[in-house]
């Protein structure tokens, strides 16, 4: 009975080994400085007086609403931002942007893209969960040379006078949206930003990106245990 057991030990462990870990990445403020998706519409209303006159007739609105729901105010500014474009359009627009981004020195966080490799080195399966609209975040990701990596992010819907928000991946979404992936269980998630506990909470090891102390200590209160914390440049 014993060798029998004995014999079995070391294939489970090499089982074990083998098995490839998941791993979660946040993309605004982990991989790039700043939210590229705000980037690509502050771009779009700087190069049109019409979608700034837009913008200012949408303000009465906006500001009614945004006492109640922020997001309703940001959503209504994108879709003024977005006017007139169809699904072809918007799609040429996002990856010239995009493309434009990546040729911007010191835009990208260098120590990100170095952890994200590293863990593809190891053979961890990577997963960009972003709030960033999904073909802005996977053209980008593709001019970087990780076109592989499966991304999660918020996606566009048309409508008749041009693309609207159809999810915002943020939040309790972000969980929701990985089960809907298939994905049940992940074991290290990076992040920037307390809005994102509800997935670094279910990780093994949760790492908060150039975070202050501050919010370190209200993201372990929000998680109920210690988490890694990392500057990267």
């Amino acid at each position: 009975m014993s060798t029998g057991e004995t014999s079995l030990e070391p294939v489970a462990a090499e089982a074990a080994v083998a098995a490839p870990r998941t791993v979660l990445f946040d993309f605004d403020g982990v991989l790039i400085h700043g939210d590229a998706f705000y980037l690509f519409m502050r771009d779009r209303f700087q190069r049109s007086w019409l979608r700034k006159l837009g913008a200012l007739l949408a303000l009465p609105w906006m500001l009614l609403v945004v006492p109640f729901s922020r997001r309703l105010a940001e959503r209504a500014l994108v879709h003024v931002g977005l006017l007139g474009l169809n699904e072809r359009r918007y799609r040429a627009a996002a990856e010239a942007f995009g493309a434009s981004l990546t040729r911007r020195p010191k835009q990208f966080c260098r120590d990100g893209l170095n952890a994200l490799r590293r863990h593809q080195a190891a053979g961890d399966r990577v997963i960009v969960v972003t709030g960033c609209e999904h073909v802005l975040v996977s053209h980008i990701l593709a001019q970087l040379g990780l076109g592989e990596v499966d991304v999660l992010a918020s996606q566009l819907r048309p409508g008749p006078l041009g693309m609207r928000v159809k999810l915002h991946n943020v939040g309790r979404r972000k969980p929701a949206q990985l089960a809907a992936f298939g994905v049940g269980e992940w074991h290290v998630a990076y992040s920037d930003s307390l809005v994102d506990a509800p997935m670094l909470k279910p990780a093994a090891e949760a790492v908060l990106v150039n975070g202050t102390p501050k919010l370190c200590k209200k993201l372990e209160r929000a998680l109920g245990r210690t988490i890694t914390r990392v500057d990267w440049f």
